[in-house]
């Protein structure tokens, strides 16, 4: 029987950090994205907010910054090793994630499946969001039977890694998860635990399970 490992990104592959930090940093914007990020954690703004003050915040974005902020994030190691194992098993893997698609979708070149994120106006921004391509805790469920469908799998073939409160319904609606330096949100949901910065060692827990 395949699986289909579905991966979180921010803090989850990232180490400590996000999409939204990363363009911040290279845009010199780290105070003013801590803010919205705080904002966003305790709920005071909707991901479809977060998505519009973020385009107004990264007004001269382009991909050239892009490219830079995903080259130069602290990805955890091991990355491309362990989805080239999970694909010479003949198994799937897909990372699912709130943050802008233009970021996460780069992760295919790295060997996942699929990569999904929200659909946010195309760079540079100069159309307004459209709020129904802005992913909620709720859609990576969604999007995970989608994958399912794809590939001909289940909910049941699936192990889910992630790390915060965005991951929870995910983790809550497949059998076996990886809690990622995670926070109090997904710790007691997940099937297993790991902190560190190498995946290797996140993905030999579920393997060494069997």
């Amino acid at each position: 029987m395949g699986k289909l490992h579905l991966f979180d990104m921010d803090g989850t592959l990232l180490y400590g950090s996000a999409a939204s930090i990363e363009i911040s940093r290279h845009l010199g914007l780290d105070r003013e994205i801590a803010e919205l990020e705080r904002a966003f954690i305790t709920r005071e703004v909707t991901p479809v907010r977060f998505a519009e003050l973020a385009c107004e915040l990264w007004s001269e974005l382009t991909e050239e910054v892009v490219a830079a902020a995903f080259d130069g994030a602290p990805w955890l190691d091991g990355i491309q090793e362990v989805w080239a194992d999970i694909r010479a098993r003949g198994e799937r893997c897909a990372v699912i994630s709130m943050s802008p698609g233009f970021f996460v979708e780069r992760l295919t070149v790295w060997g996942a499946d699929a990569a999904h994120g929200s659909r946010w106006p195309a760079l540079p921004f100069r159309d307004p969001v459209e709020p129904d391509g802005i992913l909620s805790p709720s859609a990576k469920v969604r999007i995970a039977d989608e994958l399912c469908a794809g590939f001909g799998l289940e909910r049941t073939d699936c192990v889910a890694y992630g790390d915060s409160l965005s991951d929870t319904a995910l983790f809550a609606a497949v059998p076996a998860s990886v809690a990622v330096n995670a926070d109090h949100h997904v710790s007691g949901l997940a099937s297993y635990a790991y902190e560190g910065r190498d995946l290797r060692e996140a993905y030999a827990l579920v393997r060494a399970a069997g």
